[in-house]
């Protein structure tokens, strides 16, 4: 039986049901309630199961009774009492219903449970809330799921925090809406990263390396840390490896494509991309960590030298784009 048809079924057995002094075509189970009848009469009468309905909440008080009846086996459900217990949470946690809406199997449940505990303390209506906003953000069925797999932390997020990064990406990075999704997809973490050095790393990448937005999407950027970008990108530089290009976007030698040196291992990325030792590395390593600690030191005295009004001033080159990020360093070095 078609879809179509099972919906004018059930339209037939409601009415039916509501109706019952003038029509009673089976026998009406004393303690069902009205959806489940309804439901099993028309998986019945199917040759396609329905798809389930909302899953069972387990009750007033979460024991391992209404855990197991949730389908978890009796270690998952230990673990899951336990954890809520931990969390002092004695009655009912709106995540485990919310995770299997999502589609997700006891197994996976648990597992997201023990990457992030905290998700036993959110409240239902914020739950909601959250997975909605992400479902706004483009991320569907299955790019949805791997992500909250991945990276649960992101349900415990006030969506203001979580559609701030969309912004900041969308409009200080001038990524596309789909390149945003992609980014939130594929490195969920930078949600909780602050603004200034998200807009920072994307700067040193567009200025410094002359890298485009598509290229960054493609090569993963912000899976890595500001360090490992710098480490990478640097060390090529420093061994002719690696040139700035011009305003044109050309250069004098071929550059190695971002995707390339940084979707590598450390050895790979030696071996055939740097041709270097580990050695060699590591001492590079060790010494552009003492240069960005001088540039840091550097800039926490300026900022002890600033002088009245010149915050406004500062205020004014923000608005500007001139004064943030890559930019605003690149400016402190100039000047020194």
């Amino acid at each position: 039986m078609t879809a179509r048809a099972c919906g004018v079924t059930l339209r037939i057995l409601r009415w039916t049901w509501k109706n019952g002094h003038l029509c009673r075509p089976f026998i009406v189970p004393a303690k069902e309630s009205d959806t489940a009848a309804l439901v099993g009469f028309c998986r019945a009468l199917c040759s396609t199961p329905l798809p389930p309905q909302v899953i069972k909440h387990p009750g007033k008080e979460l024991t391992m009774r209404s855990l197991a009846e949730m389908g978890f086996s009796e270690t998952q459900a230990e673990m899951v009492y336990d954890g809520a217990k931990k969390n002092r949470c004695k009655h009912d946690a709106p995540i485990l219903v919310g995770l299997f809406a999502l589609g997700l199997n006891p197994t996976s449940v648990v597992k997201i449970l023990e990457k992030c505990p905290e998700l036993y303390a959110v409240k239902g209506s914020q739950l909601q809330q959250r997975i909605t906003n992400l479902r706004k953000l483009g991320l569907l069925e299955g790019s949805l799921q791997r992500v909250i797999s991945h990276y649960p932390q992101i349900l415990t997020l006030p969506v203001k925090r979580v559609s701030g990064v969309s912004r900041l990406l969308k409009e200080k990075c001038q990524f596309t809406t789909q390149q945003m999704t992609d980014i939130l997809r594929d490195s969920p973490h930078i949600v909780q990263e602050e603004h200034a050095r998200l807009e920072y790393m994307f700067q040193y990448a567009y200025f410094r390396m002359g890298c485009r937005q598509a290229e960054m999407v493609k090569a993963k950027l912000f899976r890595l840390s500001m360090e490992e970008l710098q480490c990478r990108h640097g060390f090529l530089e420093r061994r002719g490896l690696y040139q700035t290009p011009d305003k044109k976007g050309q250069t004098l030698i071929l550059n190695p494509r971002l995707k390339d040196f940084l979707l590598i291992s450390e050895e790979t990325y030696l071996s055939k991309i740097a041709m270097a030792t580990q050695e060699e590395f590591d001492v590079f390593r060790k010494l552009m960590a003492r240069e960005q600690e001088e540039e840091r030191q550097q800039e926490h005295d300026d900022d002890d030298d600033d002088v009245d009004g010149e915050e406004e001033e500062e205020e004014e080159e923000w608005n500007k784009g001139q004064n943030t990020g890559y930019n605003k360093r690149r400016k402190q070095r100039r000047e020194s």
